[in-house]
Order: C-alpha cells, then sequence, then structure tokens
C-alpha cells in the first residue's frame, strides 16, 4: 500500500500580483511532492488564495469592484503559476469557495464547544498589511517594520476572541516533544521564546457593518470572521473536512510550508486552533526566509520587485527553479539579482549540466556509434550521492539537494578530464565500456533532476529511451539500468546561452 503524503503551501493574499517570494515557497513544495512521488508515495499538493479581510476589501473598493470579482481576477493570475512554474498540486483551495466557508463556521462551533471562544471590547493596534495586532513593542516609529509605509490601524469595536492564552502550556509541551516540529531549529526556538513570553487572547472577528467581505460567523449576523481564523482552516478544508472524513484522516496531519513572516500563525495560532477543534497538529512545519533584491528588501515603491512570469519569460521555467532552490540559503534571507542569475546559469546549466550532456552523447555518437556499451563498475559511488540528495530535501535543505547534483556533474566532468577518452582513441587504446559509466552517471543526473527542473531531467532520460512518468526511483537509481545495445539519442542543446540586454 502507497504511503500518503501532504502538503500545502501558505495562501497568498490576492491584493497584489504574485511576486518571487511566493514563487520560491511554491517551488520548493513541488520539488518536495515531486520527490515523494517519485518514491511512490500517493500526494497531495495544496495551494490556493486567501480571499478575505480588511485589506483586500479596501482594495476592491479603490478598484471599483465587487470583492469577489476582485479575487477572481487575481486568483487565476495566481493559479496561472502552474503552467509557468511547472506546478503539480493536485489542490487549488480558494478562501470563497462554499465548501471553505462550511469547514470554518464548523471549525469556529467546534471551538467554541470547547469554551475558546467569547466576546468583549476589542482596542489594539492593527497592521492591514499583515492582518495582525501589534503591540508597541513591536512598531517602529510607530509603523510595522513589515510594512513601514502603511499607518497602524486603531480599532475598538466588541469582538469575538480566541483563548490563546490557554495553550501556552500544550504548545510549549509540543515544541519540547517534537524537537523537529518547526525548521530549521532557529525558528522553533523563536516561536518557543514568543510562547513562553506570555500569550494574548487574540480578536477572531470584525463588525460586519465596518468590514462585511468575510466569512459569516455562526450565530451572529453582526460579525465576520478575522481573516487569519477563516484561512487556517483551508489546510484542512481541502481535504474534505468535516464532511470527507476518509480523505482527511488518510492524509491529516501534513506538511507545511511557509515563509518567515507567518512563524507566529502557522506554529502557534494554527495549533492552538487545532487543539481546541479536538484535531492532530501539523506533521511538520519549514519555515524558509524572504528574498532580497541587491541587499533591499523588495517593494513596489522601491520598483525593485521581481515578477516571476518576466524570469520565466527571459530564462525559461527550469533555470528559474534551479537558481531559487540552489542559489538562495534555503534557512535565511537569500539576495536576488539578475547578475548573479546569469552567473549561476552559466556556471551551472549552460557550461555545467548542458555541456556535460552534450559532450557525453556526442562521444557516444562518434566512438560507440550511439549505443550503450558493456556494463562497468559504478566508480562513482552514486549511492551516497542519492543518500545526501535524501537527507537533504528530508530537512529542507534545498540549496544542499543542488549542491549535490552539482557535485556529481563535476565529478564526471573531471572523470572525462582525466581519462582523456579522445586521446586514447587516436592511440588505439580506448576501451568504449568507459563510455557505460558516464552514460549511467548522466541517467542518474537526469533523475536527481526530475524534481528540480522537471523538463531538463526528462530530455536527459528520454536520450536512453526512459519515460520518466514510468520510474520506480528503488529501482530506476541503481546503477547498472541501462542495456548494452540500447541506441541513445542527443538531445537538442538544453541550455543556450543567455543573450545580454
Amino acid at each position: 500500500m502507497n504511503k500518503n503524503y501532504y502538503l500545502t503551501t501558505t495562501l497568498p493574499y490576492v491584493n497584489s500580483d504574485p511576486h518571487i517570494g511566493f514563487a520560491l515557497e511554491i517551488i520548493q513544495a513541488d520539488a518536495l511532492c515531486r520527490y515523494h512521488r517519485m518514491k511512490g508515495e500517493t500526494v497531495i499538493f495544496n495551494t490556493g488564495t486567501d480571499e478575505h479581510g480588511l485589506k483586500i476589501y479596501q482594495k476592491a473598493l479603490e478598484g471599483g469592484l465587487e470583492p469577489k470579482e476582485y479575487c477572481d481576477v487575481y486568483a487565476a493570475k495566481f493559479d496561472g503559476l502552474r503552467q509557468a512554474l511547472n506546478l503539480t498540486y493536485t489542490n487549488f483551495i480558494r478562501t470563497t469557495d462554499e465548501h471553505h466557508l462550511a469547514a470554518a463556521q464548523e471549525f469556529w462551533k467546534r471551538c467554541d464547544a470547547n469554551g475558546d471562544i467569547y466576546k468583549k471590547t476589542y482596542k489594539v493596534k492593527y497592521c492591514v498589511g499583515c492582518e495582525l495586532e501589534k503591540t508597541d513593542s513591536e512598531l517602529v516609529d510607530g509603523r510595522c517594520p513589515i510594512h513601514p509605509n502603511r499607518d497602524v490601524d486603531f480599532i475598538d469595536e466588541e469582538n469575538y476572541f480566541f483563548r490563546f492564552s490557554k495553550y501556552q502550556e500544550p504548545l510549549l509541551q509540543l515544541y519540547e516533544e517534537r524537537p523537529d516540529f518547526v525548521v530549521p531549529s532557529s525558528r522553533l526556538e523563536e516561536i518557543r521564546q514568543f510562547v513562553k513570553g506570555g500569550l494574548e487572547d487574540f480578536s477572531i472577528s470584525r463588525l460586519k457593518s465596518k468590514m462585511p467581505w468575510g466569512v459569516p460567523v455562526p450565530g451572529d449576523d453582526e460579525q465576520v470572521m478575522y481573516v487569519w481564523f477563516d484561512a487556517l482552516v483551508n489546510y484542512i478544508s481541502t481535504l474534505g473536512w468535516p464532511q470527507d472524513n476518509v480523505v482527511f484522516e488518510q492524509n491529516w496531519p501534513g506538511v507545511q510550508v511557509a515563509g518567515k513572516d507567518n512563524l507566529r500563525q502557522q506554529s502557534a495560532m494554527w495549533q492552538a486552533m487545532l487543539m481546541s477543534a479536538q484535531l492532530e497538529p501539523s506533521k511538520q512545519i519549514f519555515i524558509h526566509g524572504f528574498i532580497t533584491s541587491e541587499g533591499q528588501k523588495m517593494s513596489k515603491s522601491l520598483g525593485n520587485v521581481v515578477d516571476p512570469y518576466e524570469l520565466v519569460g527571459k530564462y525559461g521555467t527550469d533555470p528559474v527553479r534551479f537558481y531559487l532552490l540552489g542559489a538562495l540559503p534555503s534557512y535565511d534571507d537569500g539576495d536576488f539579482s539578475m547578475s548573479r542569475f546569469d552567473e549561476y546559469y552559466g556556471a551551472h546549466l549552460a557550461n555545467g549540466i548542458g555541456n556535460l550532456n552534450a559532450r557525453i552523447l556526442t562521444m557516444v555518437e562518434k566512438y560507440c556509434d550511439g549505443k550503450v556499451p558493456e556494463r562497468t563498475q559504478n566508480v562513482f559511488n552514486t549511492e551516497q550521492y542519492w543518500d545526501r540528495f535524501d537527507q537533504a530535501l528530508t530537512e529542507y535543505k534545498f540549496d544542499e539537494a543542488i549542491k549535490v547534483i552539482n557535485e556529481l556533474v563535476s565529478a564526471v566532468d573531471g572523470y572525462i578530464s582525466v581519462e582523456k577518452p579522445w586521446e586514447k582513441a587516436k592511440q588505439g587504446t580506448l576501451d568504449v565500456s568507459l563510455f557505460y559509466t558516464l552514460l549511467e552517471s548522466l541517467r542518474h543526473i537526469g533523475l536527481l533532476l526530475l524534481p528540480v527542473m522537471p523538463n531538463t531531467g526528462a530530455n536527459i532520460l528520454s536520450q536512453f529511451g526512459i519515460d520518466p512518468t514510468t520510474i520506480a526511483l528503488e529501482l530506476d537509481q541503481q546503477w547498472g539500468r541501462l542495456e548494452t545495445g540500447s541506441m541513445t539519442k542527443k538531445a537538442d542543446n538544453l541550455f543556450p546561452r543567455i543573450e545580454q540586454t
């Protein structure tokens, strides 16, 4: 029986176009899901759009649109990333979906039945950009440091509250019992210290008369749900909860991928909410860093926001995936620049994987008539590359996984330089079985690339007549799978040179 693997990204707000930061998150998620499928697991991969809240309501009004009409336009832009980034998500949930609305209301009822929802007057400073309350200590010069160009709002109204404070000890116990619950460990320690410092109950509703765009609160027509309370429920509503218990129980708990600005919501607020509703906590939460541009935070006002659609238009999908996974640190903030992209593309793709592939297939055509020669031993010990690759992805170290691939490419290149088959051919001493080593190592590179650069991996494997959709990884990653005498067919140039503009 296949093992189930469930992974979800956060749901981006539909208040602006997709940006490179979310592209990073969803490509990381896609690489993980592709790898688990290669291992024979049944994967549910969830993403979607978060469509309620004051920020979106204000944006819709600014554009002269109804909120749902506004959301429809932007949801389509985010769903368009499927093709642009070659994504394989199985679920695309919108928080305006009817099923999600019903699930959010049922979740509310269960928390209420557990005694964790009450009503009181709400006086607080609030950042609409974050859709979060802010204490004075979290503000810099009276503004949110994440959204310094926005004024902080002051809210004074009667709302419903969630008893977050009740779950301080259960959360600390969760972190203690599961030291890998949040990855990296520095983020686990960060949320642990936040929770140890004491938890304040948080508002989970807004007056409908002031902010009508939200999920109706069960039993109170004057209130709508606070956007975070509603949106977080998507992680289980996408699995059919609470109606489809079979799919839910087969797949929950799951893995969550989120940015560092979501640490509190994902690893504390959501976990407390699950406990209140008598549901299991998440399986694991991976927190990635931000992408800066030339050392500065990306912002529209600075004009340094990178559009993933434009980037793909220039370089192609696979190089964008490869760069975001390999050139940026997986656990920390990473800096993006077009000059570094060009350099990385040239070093590792055009002069690396692409050049190696062309060299090997050209020599096999010349010296073996395009046929796979007799089998030889595994001189590269490819098992250790697979072990390291698997460990890297298990620990969400995408940059390390790419490093493993680059090291194997470099090792094979070095082997060719040492053996110099062209000189041995001139001397009449060439043993063509050498090319089995090269072809089989190239097959392994193609397999390793499938989760990262799926088209490139498939193109490499197609040279050997291998259909990547039929791969059973525990067999195909073994050395010696290529059949002696079978024909190879050289693919087109994998990574043409990028013309500078």
